[in-house]
């Protein structure tokens, strides 16, 4: 049977999809390349070099979410613990994060305990940014947080480690008792990360840290489930992950009340958005698609994208690997046009778009109350998030008497 063109536009547009992703994303990894060969291994398919490019293809994907999981833990040096995490970090701001992952990746930073010495890696920023990473690293509370992570992370490297060895076991029970054990250290992992006391009195940034450091073990725990070849598992996992990074974000917004805090969260959760919610529910597509192919489809398709992965991949790299990323460039210029509270609600929207609606019928209500009909249009899907925004805060706005 031979694979349809509609089955092979989709999973091409799934590569182009993919190939556009730049190195920023949290915990994104090249998953089409990953998923094909993962499925092609259980199907049957045995050529060495195939199988050369699966166990290549799962230690790219563990190297990846390690080095951002450094990267998003070490940031908390400077954001530290409490509620008020202060203009200072701006200097682990998205852009930041993108340039501190690729010094990590490229080995320029020594990582000890599952941290890098930020102090070192933001020279050139002012002193008070510099003392702020002292004064947090002597804290003795957040030595004690630092601890829990070292302990997680510590966690999750033996797991890696030995997930990197069984993916060379010839004997499938052997392998099948190593995925399980590696998956019982994950879990214990994401319970550390996952802590109350992690969260406890953390500023909206630290929050978002710890987060991102909890949704990257989710994802690995999700791809061994796949390595074992349960899509069905992988698939509801990949499901219930994007509903719950959906709820915590939104949680977090709500959460956020200073100026400095939604500069901070703005740009990176639009990222979340974009690339790494996107990645997932792309992900959950491809093992729905691929878990109804038959090995010969899987062959053909795995043609019909790699070269076409490849080139994009290639040119990203050269092209966009240190630019400044477009949500930050969009957040800067958005400031110019909102005020706090219609930024706040216009990020909002991106996470829950139908949260627009209660805004869209108090504009509209307000609008013929004032006999401003002009301002109820009766296209909304035409208006932008930021008109709708600023027009529910232009008439909450509180009007002089006189």
């Amino acid at each position: 049977m031979t694979i349809s063109p509609d089955k092979i536009l989709l999973m091409m547009n799934a590569a182009s999809t993919i190939a556009s992703f730049t190195p920023a994303s949290v915990f994104l990894c090249p998953i089409l390349n990953v998923a094909g060969q993962i499925y092609g291994s259980y199907v049957g398919m045995k050529a060495q070099e195939a199988q050369y490019q699966w166990q290549q293809s799962v230690d790219n994907n563990l190297k990846s979410i390690n080095d951002n999981l450094v990267v998003l833990q070490s940031t908390t040096s400077l954001i530290g613990l409490g509620t008020e995490a202060g203009a200072t970090i701006s200097a682990v701001n998205l852009y930041q994060v993108i340039k501190l992952r690729q010094e990590v990746n490229q080995g320029k930073v020594i990582v000890h305990g599952g941290f890098i010495p930020l102090a070192g890696s933001l020279q050139g920023y002012p002193t008070a940014v510099i003392t702020q990473i002292q004064k947090v690293a002597d804290d003795v509370e957040y030595r004690h947080h630092r601890t829990i992570l070292s302990l997680a992370y510590g966690q999750f490297i033996q797991a890696v480690n030995w997930l990197r060895n069984a993916v060379h076991l010839p004997d499938d029970a052997h392998k099948t008792a190593a995925f399980a054990g590696i998956n019982g250290m994950l879990f214990n992992a994401l319970a550390n990360y996952t802590n109350p006391e992690i969260y406890k009195h953390n500023s909206v940034a630290g929050r978002l840290r710890r987060m991102e450091c909890a949704w990257a073990i989710e994802q690995t725990i999700t791809m061994v489930f796949q390595l074992q070849g349960a899509p069905d598992v992988v698939i509801q996992r990949l499901s219930n992950l994007q509903d719950k990074i959906r709820k915590e974000l939104i949680h977090l917004i709500n959460l956020c009340e200073t100026q400095e805090e939604l500069d901070f969260i703005f740009p990176e959760i639009a990222r979340i958005h974009n690339q790494d919610l996107a990645g997932l529910k792309l992900w959950q597509e491809q093992v729905d698609l691929m878990r109804s192919l038959s090995p010969e489809d899987l062959k053909e398709l795995e043609t019909a994208c790699s070269e076409k992965l490849l080139t994009a991949n290639n040119q990203k790299q050269e092209i966009t690997a240190l630019a400044e990323p477009p949500e930050q460039i969009l957040y800067n210029q958005l400031r110019e046009k909102s005020h706090f509270l219609s930024l706040r609600d216009q990020l909002r929207f991106v996470i829950q778009p139908e949260s627009r609606q209660d805004h869209e019928s108090y504009i509209s209500q307000q609008a013929k109350n004032s006999n401003y009909h002009g301002l109820a249009p009766s296209n909304w899907q035409e208006i932008t998030d930021l008109t709708v925004a600023n027009l529910y805060w232009y008439f909450k706005k509180p009007k002089p008497s006189f």
